[in-house]
């Protein structure tokens, strides 16, 4: 079109100022580098919406843009046509009708559209880089999930492959749903941050594993990918062991796996059940938790806590049994979608083949 040729005053106008905005924030870029780009890009996404030049002159208008940006500042990167796009929706994710967010330090939830002045520059959303953004507005549903993981990476300093893999392990569907007597046993915020740590369901979608099968082998398997699982960057679990002997009296038993948190300061008993959860199932561990407080814990150290991992369970049971319980213990089920056909040899994944899984789930 002709129009695209004959921007008007007040495009050329609005360029102009663009231009002054954007040499500003090269400036406050040495201080608040990824604040300052994040805004701009909000801003920037923020003005196309509300001038609809890309409504008067079609899809040209962000080449038109791209040029004129990379003619004026031929060594910065970042406005390339795909990522003026992604600034558009960065905006209009997070302007959502009838959707409400979280600010980071807010006491309360109001909509973020009633947040564009000077109050969205301290939002949590401005924490992490541009590149996670766009992992995050473009795969999440809502604005609540996409915070969610906005604030996970805040608080755990994901890296944006180790966000991603747990954005396609559904963390945000899982997280939460597990059953716990924690906030009746433990003070808080220990209470809080032991049921943050437990997921419901695990998902081991890549063990090698055939059918038929023998319990004690799924059992193994599970004990593989779930020490992998937990041990990935910012989980906080420290691994002590698989296996590991505790003598009660007279009898030697054996603990499925034994970690020590690193934020709760406590060790974490985990027992895996190739079966439907069982009442007996809490008493076991809790012995364990008594005896690991008894054998292992110090002083500095705050109570053990148990989590039972099982096929399935019975949300009464689970909580019958939990309030019968003076432990702390939570139970979360694992779910297999895919398990390997008969005529292959079973056989349990050694350390490469779980690695490829999860590089799997990163690509």
């Amino acid at each position: 079109m002709n129009e695209i040729k004959q921007f008007n005053g007040e495009y050329r106008h609005w360029l102009s100022d663009l231009k002054l905005q954007i040499r500003q924030s090269q400036i406050k870029a040495l201080v608040k580098v990824n604040t300052e780009l994040l805004l701009l890009y909000w801003n920037l996404g923020k003005d196309i919406v509300a001038r609809q030049f890309e409504s008067t002159w079609g899809s040209g208008f962000f080449e038109r843009l791209s040029r004129d940006l990379h003619d004026e500042f031929p060594h910065l990167k970042g406005f390339s046509v795909t990522n003026l796009r992604f600034a558009k929706r960065f905006y209009l994710f997070y302007n959502q009708p009838n959707e409400i967010v979280r600010q980071a330090d807010a006491q309360f939830e109001t909509p973020i559209r009633c947040q564009l002045g000077g109050e969205l520059e301290n939002g949590s959303i401005f924490q992490i880089p541009w590149r996670h953004h766009i992992e995050i507005f473009t795969k999440c549903k809502t604005i609540e999930e996409a915070m969610f993981y906005v604030h996970k990476t805040i608080e755990n300093g994901w890296s944006r492959a180790v966000m991603i893999h747990f954005m396609e392990a559904n963390l945000y569907s899982a997280q939460g749903k597990a059953r716990t007597n924690f906030s009746r046993l433990l003070p808080e915020p220990q209470s809080d941050l032991a049921n943050e740590i437990l997921k419901d369901p695990y998902n081991f979608d890549f063990i090698s594993i055939t059918e038929p099968f023998r319990e004690r082998e799924l059992e193994d398997a599970l004990s593989a990918n779930i020490t992998e699982f937990l041990m990935e960057p910012g989980r906080g679990f420290a691994y002590v062991g698989r296996q590991v002997p505790v003598k009660v009296g007279e009898t030697e038993r054996f603990i499925d796996l034994l970690f020590y948190h690193l934020d709760l300061r406590c060790y974490v008993v985990i027992e895996l059940k190739a079966t439907k959860f069982e009442a007996e199932f809490a008493g076991k561990l809790g012995l364990y938790i008594v005896a690991v407080n008894h054998q292992r814990k110090k002083a500095t150290d705050n109570p053990t806590i148990g989590m039972i991992i099982c096929k399935t369970k019975d949300s009464v049971e689970v909580e019958y049994s939990l309030e019968s319980s003076s432990q702390p213990i939570g139970v979360s089920e694992y779910r297999l979608s895919k398990l390997l056909p008969d005529n292959y040899k079973s056989l349990l994944p050694d350390i490469e083949e779980i690695e490829e899984g999860l590089n799997g789930l990163n690509s």
